[in-house]
């Protein structure tokens, strides 16, 4: 009883903190006005690994609420994409990449083996994602326009996500994808924290 109660609390908080995960970075966009820090080729990396994997948890009919927050998070990274092509000038560039998702999408679902595939690079497209972000802040050494918070709720939510998984499916291939997950968003947080401190001295100093 209790561990069921714990699983309902799991996946509401979950689909909760999704639902609005995404606001603070897309706040700091539309303040800043620019992209500095934020990585395109991540958020493009992140919605390839979220449009793969709610894809196979309902090719598998997986349980919904293990799910649910992912179409919330595609359509909340959608919005980002726009901002982050608008602020660099490429908006028209949105009409290629709408095509280009929506013609993935469908061709997963294509055959069984093409789907399974997919979920086994899911990890490595997510971990890629992760990887390209941290690449761009040691690059340009500024986070100022990405947002801790929107980091912190997603370390949240995986860790979450790691609980229902091995309660409810089992799934390995689910359960190693949110671990490394976690870690990775861990250290993009840490990373972000890292930088927003050593700049904010610096204009102290200054």
């Amino acid at each position: 009883m209790q561990s069921d109660t714990l699983l309902h609390v799991a996946n509401f908080s979950t689909l909760f903190v999704c639902m609005v995960l995404k606001f603070p970075q897309i706040v700091v966009l539309m303040r800043a006005k620019t992209t500095t820090g934020v990585s395109l080729n991540s958020l493009l990396l992140e919605l390839i690994g979220f449009i793969v994997f709610v894809t196979y948890q309902m090719y598998y009919d997986y349980p919904p609420p293990t799910y649910l927050e992912y179409p919330i998070l595609i359509a909340q990274d959608a919005i980002l994409l726009l901002l982050i092509l608008h602020y660099n000038g490429n908006l028209r560039q949105s009409v290629i990449y709408t095509l280009a998702f929506v013609g993935g999408w469908r061709l997963l679902t294509v055959d069984k083996q093409i789907i399974d595939l997919a979920m086994s690079l899911c990890t490595f497209i997510s971990a890629a994602s992760k990887f390209t972000q941290l690449q761009c802040l040691w690059r340009s050494k500024d986070a100022g326009q990405v947002s801790a918070l929107s980091w912190a709720m997603a370390c949240y939510t995986c860790f979450a996500r790691i609980y229902t998984t091995i309660v409810t499916t089992g799934d390995t291939q689910v359960l190693v994808r949110f671990i490394v997950i976690t870690l990775l968003n861990l250290w993009v947080l840490l990373t972000v924290l890292y930088y927003q401190r050593h700049s904010s001295r610096s204009k102290k100093e200054d």
